[in-house]
């Protein structure tokens, strides 16, 4: 392609308060430039290079602020080259790698350094880092911020990952002040036991997932996130954030916090927002998270709280592992590794829901564009249709339908629990900075290069 590059369509999102309209989009350098309304024809750019969507979306390019890559360390797991893209395939064109499950994690600057280096030359996306709390830590957060994280992430509850434990109440006291002014903000896994829980008598079958249920009850995260806004009171000028929450009953904790003016934002996951509890089959490992999946009434509430802004946007929360760890063979969901992998299927997951319950095409783009770039502190650049901004853009067909078959997975272990779905709305290709980086019709990445930067 030329410096300039013409991006026209009839359903152009600009805006996420607005329906999709005729727009061309004029990019140059990997930039947004100009915006035109209108529609337009090859003819009227006759010396640009031209994408013509025609009836086809043109929208921003997804913002993913919650993926574990896992690389260097276990990269076995996943790995920039790969989760990048299958990030890419979804309409993923940044994402924000979590602290862990990689060794070492990024608890310091070395080893940020050390991620930065393994990520090099290999990312089909921009990618951007979290940092890590953990106890002791805390001399390394304002060295951390510096070197360019976007913010920090801790648990309340053990991570499993013995390189990355929990924080209690004294360590996040430390963590606090020392980021306090800062340009950043604290993310939590909130999910915290008070007291451990007693065992059940007898013991329930792990294979069913309503013992693995029953094990994680939404009291973890009321209680963790009525810790987590005692806290912020004593920090109100702190951003602070809950990641995949999926306790409808914590939602009253978010929207108090939210009316008295803390600075307190949240995420749900694909997950939680798509799939149930009653209908997990027994003995299948490969749909266990933490935080888990929930009944259909909550389910409801979740997407309630989006719409009406008490929670603020929608990940992925993609969090691989190999097979032998999911334990696949003996279906023990009680020992199975928690993580669903999710890469490239988020955006139509999301569609295929949103239209059964009437939300539009322009209220996805808020959830999982305009709001994770702004939580990631990347609004400015991305995630909007916007001139100043990076020229990320999807062409997306919101009528296709596909099922997911393991073939057609792009991350490295191809384990998901929506394998033999029918999902509606799909991406046909994928532009980071003006340059194509994914095209379904040409086989998806024949031909093409991994042009991502790190962030």
């Amino acid at each position: 392609m030329s410096h300039r590059c013409i991006f026209a369509g009839r359903n152009v999102q600009l805006d996420h308060e607005q329906p999709a309209a005729p727009a061309a989009i004029i990019t140059e350098a990997g930039k947004i430039v100009g915006i035109r309304t209108g529609v337009f024809h090859r003819d009227d750019f006759p010396d640009a290079d031209w994408v013509d969507a025609g009836d086809k979306h043109i929208i921003p390019g997804l913002v993913d602020a919650h993926v574990h890559l896992n690389e260097p360390g276990r990269t076995h797991w996943e790995g920039f080259w790969t989760g990048t893209r299958a990030a890419a395939s979804g309409g993923v064109t940044t994402l924000v790698d979590m602290p862990l499950n990689s060794i070492p994690p990024t608890t310091t600057v070395p080893n940020l350094d050390a991620k930065r280096a393994a990520a090099t030359g290999q990312c089909w996306t921009d990618v951007a880092f979290w940092g890590g709390v953990i106890p002791g830590n805390q001399s390394h957060l304002k060295p951390l911020v510096g070197a360019g994280v976007k913010g920090f992430k801790c648990f309340l509850i053990e991570s499993g990952v013995e390189e990355f434990p929990c924080v209690a109440e004294p360590d996040l006291q430390l963590a606090m002040k020392e980021l306090e002014g800062l340009p950043t903000v604290l993310c939590f896994h909130a999910e915290l036991e008070n007291a451990p829980s007693a065992p059940i008598e007898p013991p329930l079958d792990p294979t069913l997932y309503s013992t693995f249920l029953a094990s994680r009850p939404q009291q973890l995260e009321i209680d963790a996130i009525t810790l987590i806004t005692a806290l912020h009171a004593q920090y109100p000028s702190l951003r602070l954030h809950i990641v995949h929450l999926s306790a409808a009953l914590a939602l009253p904790l978010v929207r108090a916090a939210k009316a008295v003016g803390l600075p307190l934002t949240a995420e749900t996951c694909f997950h939680y927002l798509t799939l149930t509890a009653a209908r997990i089959p027994h003995g299948r490992p490969e749909f266990k998270c933490c935080p888990p999946v929930r009944d259909a009434p909550n389910r409801d509430a979740l997407w309630a709280a989006l719409r009406d802004g008490t929670i603020d946007c929608v990940v992925s929360d993609h969090s691989p592992c190999v097979a032998a760890l999911k334990q696949l063979e003996s279906g023990d969901i009680m020992q199975a590794w928690g993580g669903i992998s999710t890469l490239g299927l988020g955006l139509s997951l999301l569609w295929t829901e949103a239209r059964e319950r009437g939300v539009g095409l322009e209220k996805m783009v808020e959830w999982l564009c305009v709001r994770t770039a702004q939580h990631a502190g990347l609004d400015g650049q991305k995630g909007r249709l916007r001139v100043g901004y990076d020229a990320d853009l999807v062409v997306w067909d919101p009528e296709a339908e596909f099922e997911v078959t393991r073939e057609s997975l792009n991350f490295k272990n191809k384990l998901t629990p929506y394998e033999g779905l029918t999902l509606r709305g799909r991406v046909e290709k994928t532009f980071l900075r003006g340059r194509l980086v994914y095209d379904l019709a040409a086989g998806g990445f024949e031909g093409l290069a991994p042009v991502g930067q790190l962030l």
